[in-house]
């Protein structure tokens, strides 16, 4: 599945695979070589934004000569919005995506930040956070095919910068892609995901034949090895874990090596104010082992429950379990249910401003209590013997990263009123 134009103000990705799509309509051979695979595509996933067409929103890239805008036509970024889906985009997009079910994703981007030697940056699916047999794989052998099949188009690739000090020359450390992001939202449904960031200050056409080799060999691999990829996530949604983890962090314990070919960072007058300002310069480039941390552990963990009660007032939490394939079992008659985990919110803490339209609760302190809970008829059982648990627990735990409690679904339970 390759997605482009979440961020239009980014498009080499629609470009690219608008010209992949072009062959295979007018290749019988390159249509042929797909065999059983379905390659499915969305050209423009932000139309709004692709539509507010503009030259400088973004004047640190080089091209093209008008581009999209990063926000949808609420002044949303539809790549941090597939948890809460306040847009109807995020709406349809997890229908869909619950229906191809596809087993591996390119969503496609381009970077800002630092400046280095590469055209081509890659975000996998962080590999311990994606997990078990799948993750082991995607780390062992799907990356390193990815990246010597780009060496061998003559794209060479790194890990996306993401630098842990102000320059690369400290090190990088893997992205950590929650599931409001696209890779992270992959991952509850055992997706392995991919988001190429070419480097904004390479030229245009450059990032766009990068983009196509990257979205290619991507194929490539899924195609030859298609069976395998199938079984492991088969697995992946077998297993029931006894304790799920919640969040993760970077583990600075273990960082690997990696060769990187940046630009000697120098620092240099502003010509806009007295202060100085941070640059690259290409006439002094440098080619050095640098540390990657590109492993993450688990930060908080919870023993795995059997079923959740969502209560049916709370339906536009039913309505996105139901947009995301999870089954539920609406409850006939009144019950009682004894509970060994009820949770009771002693405090949050909220971003000092709005979020993607939401007051994001960053911190949430609970305390757990043993009760008998009364159920309604009408209410939803949500039991985690089934394919979608991972997004069940990590969308119902309230500590887990990106869960509806944080995305303030729940707010309303917080305010006192008699």
């Amino acid at each position: 599945f390759n997605n482009n134009g979440i961020h239009p103000g980014e498009p080499e990705g629609i470009d690219a695979c608008m010209a992949l799509v072009r062959d295979f309509c007018t290749q019988p051979a390159r249509r042929a070589a797909l065999g059983d695979t379905v390659f499915l595509f969305i050209p423009v996933y932000n139309v709004d934004g692709c539509l507010n067409r503009n030259h400088t929103s973004r004047v640190n890239q080089l091209g093209p000569e008008t581009f999209g805008f990063r926000g949808n036509a609420r002044h949303l970024d539809l790549n941090r919005d597939f948890i809460k889906c306040d847009s109807l985009a995020a709406q349809v997009f997890t229908r869909f995506f619950t229906a191809w079910d596809p087993d591996v994703m390119v969503d496609t981007h381009t970077s800002n930040g630092a400046d280095y030697a590469y055209t081509m940056t890659l975000i996998p699916t962080q590999p311990d956070k994606l997990g078990g047999s799948l993750g082991a794989f995607l780390r062992a052998e799907m990356l390193p095919a990815i990246y010597g099949g780009m060496a061998q188009r003559g794209w060479p690739t790194c890990p996306y910068v993401n630098t842990v000090a102000q320059t690369p020359d400290d090190g990088i450390a893997d992205f950590l892609d929650l599931p409001r992001f696209s890779t992270g939202y992959a991952a509850l449904h055992h997706t392995i995901g991919f988001m190429p960031e070419t480097h904004m200050l390479k030229p245009y056409a450059d990032r766009v034949a990068a983009m196509r080799s990257l979205v290619e060999v991507v194929l490539d691999f899924s195609v030859a090895h298609a069976g395998h990829i199938q079984a492991l996530r088969m697995d992946a949604r077998a297993t029931q874990p006894a304790q799920w983890p919640l969040a993760w962090r970077t583990d600075p314990s273990q960082p690997a090596s990696l060769r990187f070919k940046g630009y000697r960072a120098v620092h240099q007058p502003s010509r806009l104010g007295t202060y100085q300002r941070l640059a690259y310069d290409r006439s002094q480039p440098w080619e050095k082992d640098i540390p990657h941390f590109d492993r993450c552990i688990e930060e908080v963990n919870i023993d795995a429950p059997r079923a959740y009660l969502v209560p049916q007032a709370w339906h536009e939490v039913i309505a996105r379990l139901q947009w995301n394939g999870v089954a539920l079992r609406r409850l006939e008659a009144d019950q009682h249910f004894p509970a060994a985990r009820v949770y009771r919110i002693e405090s949050v803490a909220s971003r000092p401003g709005p979020y993607e339209g939401h007051m994001f609760h960053d911190e949430v302190v609970l305390t757990t209590h043993i009760e008998t809970l009364q159920a309604r008829a009408g209410d939803v059982m949500v039991p985690l013997d089934q394919p979608r648990a991972r997004y069940v627990v990590e969308t119902l735990e309230p500590e887990a990263h990106d869960s509806f409690f944080r995305w303030g679904f729940f707010n309303s339970v917080l305010e006192k009123k008699e």
